[in-house]
């Protein structure tokens, strides 16, 4: 083995789970091992938050409390992040550009 590999989790549901959620919240900006902010995509983001929903569907009645609860968290917390993140950028979207705020405030009156 060398130093470069990584011993790999063993696979789970929890491990499932907790790998959709850090691919969403990716997705949606939010990578907090970075000190630069991504931009989101957010049709990325709204898919992978989906096939959760999904998979919450398909294993409704066969999952443990645990791993039920922490589908249904994570669900619910990605969507709200992922509206808060929708709001931003449609805040964003909705600005007048930063040199046209300049040249605006350049005229005179």
């Amino acid at each position: 083995m060398s130093e470069t590999d990584i011993p790999l989790p063993p696979a789970s549901f929890e491990f499932l789970v907790l790998s959709f959620r850090m691919q969403a919240e990716m997705q949606l900006g939010l990578n907090p091992y970075s000190e630069q902010p991504a931009e989101p995509d957010l049709k990325l983001a709204r898919h992978t938050i989906d096939m959760m929903a999904m998979l919450q569907e398909k294993t409704k009645g066969n999952l443990s409390m645990e791993e039920q609860r922490l589908l249904d968290n994570s669900l619910t917390e990605l969507r709200f992040r992922y509206m808060h993140v929708f709001e931003e950028q449609k805040k964003k979207a909705a600005e007048p550009p930063p040199a046209a705020e300049s040249e605006q405030q350049a005229e005179p009156e």
